[in-house]
């Protein structure tokens, strides 16, 4: 039997499985990837609905890190919801210092589908951030939270100076469903949408972050993960007409 990646998830507990961790998990294996998890708060919600979030201890989620890590080889992890950027910080600065070549994606998920307030932005604290970790997956209505001062043109040319950018188009006024990968290189890639079946999921966005992780995990370039991840979260989005899409 041949051995497949590890990668892993630092992201939170949904247990409707719809987002968080367990969505990723989902992916990753679907995509013939090993995935490993690290859970950032355990969370009252269900595919509709979101009244509370619990936050994990840091202390808890570093020795998971720690021990993951003394076992197996990580190149590549995927980080979604977490308490605030200062928590989001140490994780980062663990990880390189376990892996210094380790690529992260970041998911920034400010707020549920079901608009539940994860935590506020600091945009300084964020510029740091962006020069450690390689792509970032924002929507259109989280890239407008990340920079307010800035308009999304602005932002968008700010953060592909730092890292690359993966916006996601789902919540485009225009063109929905037109995604845009911005290189650190200066290079831009549309990815337009394919399948006209698609419909609202929960979790949409973790399984799309998640689904880039694990194609460049398996060594695809950033450019084809992220055009193999859109096709294989079109799949989900067109599974059935629920919130619950099927992998």
């Amino acid at each position: 039997m041949k051995n497949r990646p590890y990668l892993l998830t630092i992201a939170g507990f949904d247990p409707s499985s719809g987002a968080g961790l367990t969505s990723d998990i989902k992916t990753f294996e679907a995509l013939k990837c090993y995935g490993l998890s690290v859970c950032t708060a355990n969370t009252i919600q269900n595919d509709i609905e979101f009244t509370a979030c619990h936050w994990t201890a840091i202390d808890v989620m570093l020795n998971q890190i720690n021990l993951l890590f003394n076992r197996f080889e990580i190149d590549y992890v995927k980080i979604g919801i977490v308490k605030n950027w200062e928590t989001l910080s140490v994780l980062i600065d663990r990880l390189i210092a376990l892996n210094p070549e380790i690529k992260i994606v970041l998911d920034p998920i400010l707020k549920s589908s079901s608009e539940f307030c994860f935590h506020s932005n600091n945009s300084e604290k964020l510029d740091v951030l962006l020069s450690k970790i390689y792509l970032i997956t924002p929507n259109y209505n989280e890239i407008q939270s990340l920079y307010p001062e800035k308009n999304v043109s602005d932002t968008i040319d700010h953060m592909a100076s730092k890292t690359n950018v993966f916006l996601k188009g789902g919540h485009r006024a225009d063109h929905v469903g037109q995604d845009v990968l911005y290189s650190s290189n200066k290079k831009q890639v549309v990815l337009n949408p394919r399948s006209s079946k698609c419909s609202e999921k929960h979790g949409s966005g973790c399984v799309l972050s998640s689904a880039i992780t694990s194609y460049l995990t398996l060594g695809f370039s950033l450019e084809k993960a992220c055009k193999k991840a859109k096709r294989y979260t079109e799949n989900f989005l067109s599974s059935n007409e629920s919130l619950l899409g099927f992998h």
